[in-house]
């Protein structure tokens, strides 16, 4: 047994059956007298229900979380080289996969017996976005391990203009009449501030939606925290059940075995004073006979003399 085996072990399973298989992983390797890996495996964290789903659509789909992933590195490829064509060609891929994807792990979530809400789905949602965009967030995701939702939103910059033709592209397309060169200067500057202004939109727009997701996962994570200990408490007085059954059952076996004992008692008494009175009805018998037998032996006695 290794890390890596139990944590592949672990990550497979559902929230709530983690927890109770950590510690009988991390029990069995202090058992077997390594307690360095009890250590780590006590330290592994269970998934939040989006880092479990993403996980198990990670390890149900290998095709699909391939394809994710080499959709991620053509994206990120393209706004390298600031290639407006392909951008918008794989971002009108990005959507419909991501979508495909964030629904394909609720159902996923729903056939493991742990449905997930709408809310999970939009977070995994967010995660595949992450993905795309971020090469570190695609190694973690790939690896089927995640714990929970990536700490912030990672997006593509200027994303929002990544599907519309830039100026520079539509003058390169259609030639346009020669301006002089003071209006083409007013219309650029014009162009950059409403293009920064758009941004700067974008940019609120995502804090404020990072800002809902962190309060949604906080929420999210209370509630299978509040589960996991609901849980626990039902086990435990599943428990304590058995045991009042347990005790009752021995209780009323002890009793039983009193009364058979108190009869074994009365009755060994009536026989001692059964047997006694026979004693005595026999003593008194022998008395009896003996003095008779007395009599004649004395008289015997003085006749002789």
């Amino acid at each position: 047994m290794d890390l890596e085996t139990v944590a592949d072990e672990l990550y497979g399973l559902k929230p709530e059956d983690f927890t109770s298989a950590r510690e009988a992983r991390a029990s069995e390797a202090r058992r077997a007298g390594d307690r360095t890996l009890a250590g780590e495996i006590s330290k592994l964290r269970r998934p939040s229900l989006s880092a479990w789903a993403s996980n198990l659509l990670v390890r149900e789909q290998p095709e699909e979380t391939d394809a994710l992933l080499r959709l991620g590195e053509g994206l990120r490829r393209a706004h390298r080289d600031l290639d407006g064509a392909q951008l918008r060609e794989l971002s009108h891929q990005q959507h419909a996969l991501i979508d495909a994807l964030s629904r394909q792990a609720r159902q996923l979530a729903s056939q493991a017996g742990h449905p997930v809400g709408e809310g999970v789905q939009r977070e995994v949602g967010t995660m595949l976005h992450a993905v795309l965009a971020d090469p570190d967030a695609a190694r973690q995701w790939a690896g089927g391990r995640l714990v929970r939702a990536f700490d912030q939103a990672v997006g593509f910059p200027a994303a929002a203009d990544a599907g519309r033709p830039r100026p520079g592209d539509a003058a390169a397309r259609e030639p346009t009449p020669a301006r002089p060169a003071r209006d083409r200067s007013r219309a650029g500057e014009e162009q950059r501030r409403r293009l920064e202004r758009a941004r700067r939109q974008a940019d609120d727009a995502e804090r404020d939606l990072t800002a809902r997701q962190e309060e949604a996962a906080a929420a999210d994570r209370q509630a299978q925290d509040t589960q996991a200990h609901a849980h626990e408490l039902e086990q435990r007085l599943a428990e304590l059940a058995d045991e009042i059954k347990r005790l009752e059952s021995d209780h009323h076996q002890a009793e039983s075995a009193a009364r058979a004992a108190r009869e074994q008692a009365r009755a060994a008494d009536r026989q001692v004073r059964a047997a006694r009175r026979r004693a005595e009805s026999t003593a008194a018998q022998v008395k009896r006979l003996i003095g008779p037998e007395q009599g004649r032996t004395q008289g015997k006695r003085r006749g002789e003399r």
